[in-house]
Protein backbone atom coordinates (compact mmCIF):
# COMPACT_ATOMS: atom_id res chain seq x y z
CA UNK A 1 0.00 0.00 0.00
CA UNK A 2 1.49 3.26 -0.96
CA UNK A 3 1.75 6.23 1.40
CA UNK A 4 2.76 9.10 -0.52
CA UNK A 5 -0.12 11.54 -0.17
CA UNK A 6 -2.49 11.90 -2.73
CA UNK A 7 -3.73 14.89 -5.11
CA UNK A 8 -7.08 16.62 -4.41
CA UNK A 9 -8.67 14.61 -7.97
CA UNK A 10 -7.38 10.55 -6.64
CA UNK A 11 -9.13 11.90 -3.23
CA UNK A 12 -12.18 12.55 -5.43
CA UNK A 13 -12.34 9.55 -7.41
CA UNK A 14 -11.57 7.03 -4.13
CA UNK A 15 -13.97 9.08 -1.94
CA UNK A 16 -16.79 7.71 -4.81
CA UNK A 17 -15.49 3.98 -4.84
CA UNK A 18 -15.34 3.96 -1.18
CA UNK A 19 -18.83 5.37 -0.89
CA UNK A 20 -20.49 3.25 -3.45
CA UNK A 21 -20.53 0.38 -1.08
CA UNK A 22 -20.97 2.62 2.32
CA UNK A 23 -23.43 2.63 4.76
CA UNK A 24 -22.89 6.36 5.26
CA UNK A 25 -20.55 8.56 3.57
CA UNK A 26 -17.27 9.02 3.95
CA UNK A 27 -16.15 12.77 3.75
CA UNK A 28 -13.00 15.16 4.13
CA UNK A 29 -12.71 16.80 6.87
CA UNK A 30 -9.96 19.24 8.13
CA UNK A 31 -7.73 17.47 5.32
CA UNK A 32 -8.43 13.58 6.80
CA UNK A 33 -11.23 11.18 5.48
CA UNK A 34 -13.74 11.40 8.03
CA UNK A 35 -16.87 9.04 9.18
CA UNK A 36 -19.19 8.82 12.15
CA UNK A 37 -20.42 5.17 12.88
CA UNK A 38 -23.65 4.67 14.78
CA UNK A 39 -24.38 1.18 16.04
CA UNK A 40 -27.23 -0.21 17.84
CA UNK A 41 -25.18 0.35 21.90
CA UNK A 42 -22.12 0.96 23.42
CA UNK A 43 -21.81 -3.17 23.06
CA UNK A 44 -21.88 -3.08 19.30
CA UNK A 45 -19.81 0.01 18.82
CA UNK A 46 -16.54 -1.34 21.66
CA UNK A 47 -17.00 -4.55 19.19
CA UNK A 48 -16.65 -2.57 16.10
CA UNK A 49 -13.58 -0.88 17.22
CA UNK A 50 -11.73 -4.31 18.63
CA UNK A 51 -12.13 -5.72 15.35
CA UNK A 52 -11.18 -2.43 13.45
CA UNK A 53 -7.64 -2.01 15.87
CA UNK A 54 -6.74 -5.52 14.99
CA UNK A 55 -7.00 -4.72 11.28
CA UNK A 56 -5.36 -1.38 11.96
CA UNK A 57 -2.57 -3.19 14.05
CA UNK A 58 -1.74 -5.83 11.00
CA UNK A 59 -1.55 -2.79 8.34
CA UNK A 60 0.61 -1.04 10.75
CA UNK A 61 -2.14 2.12 10.23
CA UNK A 62 -3.85 3.67 13.29
CA UNK A 63 -6.84 5.92 13.43
CA UNK A 64 -7.75 8.71 15.03
CA UNK A 65 -11.17 7.77 16.72
CA UNK A 66 -13.61 8.45 19.42
CA UNK A 67 -16.14 6.49 21.07
CA UNK A 68 -19.20 7.94 22.57
CA UNK A 69 -21.73 5.47 23.41
CA UNK A 70 -23.19 4.19 20.54
CA UNK A 71 -21.14 6.56 18.23
CA UNK A 72 -17.57 6.23 17.05
CA UNK A 73 -15.95 9.26 14.63
CA UNK A 74 -13.16 8.06 12.39
CA UNK A 75 -10.39 10.32 11.29
CA UNK A 76 -7.99 8.74 8.86
CA UNK A 77 -5.02 10.22 7.34
CA UNK A 78 -1.43 9.19 6.95
CA UNK A 79 0.93 11.51 9.26
CA UNK A 80 4.37 11.00 7.55
CA UNK A 81 3.20 11.07 4.09
CA UNK A 82 1.23 14.55 5.90
CA UNK A 83 -2.18 13.78 4.42
CA UNK A 84 -4.77 11.38 2.85
CA UNK A 85 -3.17 8.42 0.86
CA UNK A 86 -4.01 5.02 -0.41
CA UNK A 87 -3.57 3.27 3.02
CA UNK A 88 -5.89 5.58 4.88
CA UNK A 89 -8.76 4.63 1.98
CA UNK A 90 -7.61 0.42 2.57
CA UNK A 91 -8.07 0.88 5.99
CA UNK A 92 -11.70 2.85 5.75
CA UNK A 93 -12.79 0.16 3.17
CA UNK A 94 -11.77 -2.76 6.15
CA UNK A 95 -13.72 -0.76 8.97
CA UNK A 96 -16.75 -0.24 6.40
CA UNK A 97 -16.37 -4.47 5.61
CA UNK A 98 -16.33 -4.76 9.96
CA UNK A 99 -19.20 -2.41 10.40
CA UNK A 100 -21.15 -4.69 7.66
Amino acid sequence: MHRTKLDDAAIASSLQSLNASASAPWTVKDGKLHKSFQFRDFSEAFGFMVRAALAAESMDHHPEWLNVYKTVRVDLTTHDAGGITELDFALAGRMETIAG
